[in-house]
């Protein structure tokens, strides 16, 4: 595996890698990996010519009052995790922006609720970020988890807005064995509060269990997650449309329960499928 650590090196690695004719498979990451990167690697693996992961804590994405200085980070270990999954190159920039960078993408609309209303700017910085490596990487098709739902949608719709030529696949989300949607954040709870946490994956699984039994109206689905939460803080439970992210009234039509709150000082985020 090969580490590079300049924009520029992973541009001309791109570069050159594409005039021989290979195709280019790319997991964004801001590292602290668990088996649910690693899952992304392992389904790009198989497709791909060469694999590329990239490590970088995005300031951009952060607000003032987030966890930018404190967020997890293991560079030693991430190389290892990456190594062992048939990785070809680690990009790893200590800085990926030059000297008055004053450029940013967004995307509205699908930005405006959930994670974007309770993160002001945090998408901006999303796709800010995904843009550019998208540029430095040249990648043909790049992995994203499904654990960052609206997330995924809003990448989705920058490449097909902005005619990006890269192809966009989701990955499962992966769970720990006590249902707890992985997540760098996890190491930061208590015993008490992860025990508490469970709580965000049973609330969504109840909406998909009832709606799946018949019930269809949004209201008494919400209803049915919030009876089952038990968490300090809730920043938001929705239930929307899978494609457009829009708040739906009923089920009739693949939709998505989503949530985030806080536990203890750590925000945490999961989401289920319904239909």
């Amino acid at each position: 595996m090969q580490t590079l650590t300049s924009f520029e090196s992973m541009q001309a690695w791109a570069n050159a890698t594409h005039r021989e004719g290979l195709r280019i498979g790319f997991v964004p990451t801001m590292g602290f990996l668990h088996a649910g990167h690693v899952s992304l690697m392992e389904r790009l693996r198989p497709e791909v010519d060469r694999l590329v992961v990239s490590i970088y804590v995005n300031p951009l994405q952060f607000g003032p009052d987030e966890d930018l200085e404190r967020y997890p980070r293991d560079p030693e270990g991430d190389a290892a995790k990456c190594d062992g999954a048939g990785v070809d190159v680690l990009f790893m920039p200590p800085d990926l922006y030059p000297d008055g960078f004053v450029t940013s993408v967004a995307v509205d609309r699908l930005t405006d609720g959930m994670c974007g209303a309770t993160r002001p700017g945090h998408f901006d910085g999303v796709t800010t970020v995904v843009a550019r490596l998208f540029n430095l990487v040249r990648a043909d098709v790049a992995c994203f988890g499904e654990k960052d739902f609206q997330q995924l949608a809003v990448i989705r719709r920058m490449v097909r807005d902005l005619a990006m030529p890269v192809e966009i696949v989701g990955g499962p989300l992966v769970r720990d064995p006590d249902g707890l949607a992985m997540s760098s954040r996890n190491k930061y709870l208590t015993e008490t509060d992860r025990e508490r946490g469970l709580s965000l994956h049973r609330a969504l699984f109840a909406m998909r269990d009832a709606a799946t039994a018949g019930e269809k109206r949004a209201e008494a689905l919400l209803a049915i997650g919030r009876d089952t939460l038990t968490v300090d803080k809730l920043h938001y439970l929705e239930l929307v449309d899978a494609e457009s992210l829009q708040r739906i009234e009923r089920v009739e039509r693949p939709a998505r329960a989503l949530v985030a709150a806080f536990l203890g000082k750590t925000r945490l985020i999961d989401n289920v499928g319904i239909v």
